[in-house]
């Protein structure tokens, strides 16, 4: 079964950054846009940001000017580098297929962005 295995997240302060890494089967990775996905507390998981195959990205708003979505498609690697993190990024990150999960989610990885 496909899996994916999100890793990197943590605790940091607000203006912090963290740098996210999603390890994804090959056959699938090589073939897919990939996004990255998060879940606050309380709230629906929601698209951050999202990298086509040929490097083409979108953001969500939210993470505009922030946040940064790369792949390494040697490596079958996804990649969100977060700047100015603020602790309204507080979630659980995840990354599947974008823009529509179509995968198994993984465990995610918890950021935490606090004083």
């Amino acid at each position: 079964q496909v899996q994916l295995v999100e890793s990197g997240g943590g605790l940091v302060q607000p203006g912090g950054s963290l740098r996210l890494s999603c390890a994804a089967p090959g056959i699938i990775f090589s073939i897919s846009t990939m996004g990255w996905y998060r879940q606050a507390p309380g709230k629906q998981r929601e698209l951050v940001a999202a990298i086509a195959t040929g490097g083409r990205t979108n953001y969500a708003d939210s993470v505009k000017g922030r946040f940064t979505i790369s792949r390494d498609n040697a490596k079958n690697t996804l990649y969100l580098q977060m700047n100015s993190l603020k602790p309204e990024d507080t979630a659980v990150y995840y990354c599947n297929t974008g823009p529509r999960a179509t995968l198994k989610w993984g465990q995610g990885t918890q950021v935490t962005v606090s004083s």
